[in-house]
């Protein structure tokens, strides 16, 4: 099996050093923990991106009411990307659907064209969409979006593993990999991977002392995690 990568939740600089010094194959950067992430300020994006030889990926999310966006929060969103294009970061990470549970083609295409080139991932966005096959079927269709963070539709990924596995097949051949996560645990990872297929997986609270989201990043978890995940 290829190497597993493992993304892990930075919410601060001191995060994002700790969990590139203990293990994290890649970053998510974001603030708003609690609200399922938001976009993180210029400053942190920079000093983060510099701080670090490891990808960091930034959120691009500016409020966590739903993922249907406006005309305003579209103004907002591109101009975020193109400040996030000046920093140095590796991709943005950012996902909106219309009112009717779809992907937003316009929406993502206007993002898209704000990026420039830098790559995607659509986030769990799609885990809200009306049928999540359908909206990975949209996403393949773009090269810049090179991954999905997704838990399969379902709260936990760790229920959803035929419906992974089922994306994990539709996606094959294309350069789109399938990010796993949303309620991952160290002693089911394992079994998670095998079952799934999945090459990328997603943590956040899991790697935070106590387990806690609010928490910081614990080592010790941490790398007991990436050891477990090398020996798959």
């Amino acid at each position: 099996m290829n190497s597993i990568v493992l993304e892990v939740i930075g919410t601060t600089l001191q995060e994002v050093k700790t969990a590139a010094q203990h293990g994290a194959d890649r970053i998510e950067l974001i603030t708003g923990i609690t609200e399922g992430g938001l976009t993180p300020s210029i400053g942190l994006i920079e000093e983060a991106s510099a701080a670090v030889d490891i990808p960091v990926n930034v959120m691009v999310r500016p409020h966590s009411r739903s993922f249907v966006y406006d005309a305003d929060d579209m103004r907002t969103i591109v101009e975020d990307v193109r400040r996030i294009r000046q920093t140095g970061a590796n991709a943005i990470v950012f996902g909106a659907l219309t009112p009717g549970g779809k992907v937003d083609v316009p929406a993502l295409e206007h993002v898209l064209e704000a990026a420039d080139g830098m790559q995607m991932t659509f986030h769990r966005a799609i885990d809200e969409a009306n049928d999540i096959y359908e909206a990975l079927d949209v996403l393949l269709a773009y090269p810049q979006i090179t991954t999905v963070l997704t838990s399969g539709g379902k709260p936990s990924a760790l229920d959803a593993r035929a419906e992974l596995a089922a994306m994990v097949r539709q996606a094959e051949g294309s350069k789109l990999a399938i990010l796993a996560g949303s309620g991952l645990k160290q002693d089911a990872v394992s079994s998670f991977v095998r079952d799934t297929g999945v090459q990328q997986v997603h943590f956040g609270s899991n790697v935070r002392v106590n387990g806690q989201a609010l928490s910081p990043i614990d080592p010790g978890r941490l790398r007991t995690l990436k050891a477990t995940i090398r020996s798959l």
